[in-house]
């Protein structure tokens, strides 16, 4: 993993990066459904791993239709 990949965005960043509303992106990290970081203990502010969110864009790619006749 390179440094870019490791680089940690803030959570305007991240909803901006995916088209979400940061919101939406507390709402996730709250529930697990995907990593953050929390810097400063459990009442820190919370991060994510660019890599992180590249894999969930990767994961959530669905192909397209291959049209059948």
């Amino acid at each position: 993993m390179n440094t870019r990949d490791n680089r940690l965005l803030d959570v305007h960043e991240a909803a901006a990066l995916l088209s979400l509303k940061p919101a939406t992106l507390y709402r996730w990290a709250y529930a697990r459904r995907l990593p953050v970081v929390k810097l400063s203990g459990p009442r820190g502010p919370l991060r994510f791993r660019l890599s992180d969110l590249e894999s969930l864009i990767a994961k959530s790619l669905r192909p397209p239709l291959v049209e059948t006749r």
